[in-house]
């Protein structure tokens, strides 16, 4: 838990849940993964304070976290919240009355701009009616490649007031992307040492889209073994559009 973060489209993330398991091939260099083994060699399970859940017992498994709910009230400063960095909201084992749970502690917190973001689109689309949407919440899906075009269907069916792709780690083309109910794009490379390829011409292809649709997009780096170092220039150009941010008073 932070309310710093170095994701570069974020300001704070917020970790309700931890652990997740492998949906699809974006997973397969999970950064989220990578980070909990580290912790854990670490000992970091041993001094966490204050409701922070880094890591979830052995392995990667699924957690919920009643006592990390109450973190975004004591943020009176206004912030951009990734919620569940090291999670997934929608994962099956996460039942949904904690779901409701973290979207009321969402709706109680109006200064804060909350991005969700999951790869199980199927359930947010099952359970979206059963939650309350504030205007504060961005709700996201990962399109890693064409193979996932469902999940923008599933997105556009929910009544979230801004909806987003994460097109991170990008591994393929992304041609027709439907971008009809979508509100912003992410687009990225994959970091590590064991990182896939991106071609520029796949990024190039989604800014366009964008650009043609008028889209806000962002992109977030080349990617490869040293990331920030690869940059996140495209065509001598930095591209960090965003939706515009409406904040109220904290209640």
């Amino acid at each position: 838990m932070s309310d710093k973060s170095a994701i570069e489209w974020t300001e704070a993330t917020w970790n309700p849940t931890t652990g997740c398991d492998r949906v699809s091939a974006g997973c397969d260099n999970c950064y989220a993964l990578a980070l909990s083994k580290r912790l854990k060699a670490m000992g970091a399970a041993k001094y966490q304070t204050d409701g922070d859940p880094r890591t979830s017992g052995p392995g990667f498994g699924v957690a919920v976290h009643s006592s990390a709910l109450h973190i975004p009230l004591s943020w009176r400063r206004p912030r951009l919240v990734f919620v569940n960095s090291m999670s997934d909201l929608f994962h099956a084992k996460v039942p949904t009355s904690f779901v409701q749970e973290v979207f009321e502690v969402m709706r109680r917190t109006p200064q804060h701009t909350y991005q969700v973001l999951t790869k199980r689109s199927l359930r947010l689309k099952r359970i979206a009616p059963k939650l309350s949407w504030p205007s504060n919440v961005w709700m996201g899906v990962s399109v890693e490649s064409a193979d996932h075009y469902e999940r923008i269907s599933d997105l556009a069916s929910t009544p979230a007031a801004v909806r987003f792709l994460s097109c991170e780690p990008l591994l393929g083309p992304l041609p027709a992307l439907p971008l009809e109910a979508v509100d912003w794009v992410i687009a990225g490379g994959e970091s590590g040492p064991n990182a896939r390829p991106l071609e520029a011409d796949w990024v190039r292809e989604i800014r366009d889209q964008c650009v043609h649709t008028g889209t806000p997009f962002f992109f977030k780096q080349w990617g490869g073994l040293r990331a920030k170092s690869g940059g996140r220039e495209l065509d001598g150009q930095l591209w960090s559009e965003k939706p515009e941010i409406h904040r109220a008073e904290a209640i």
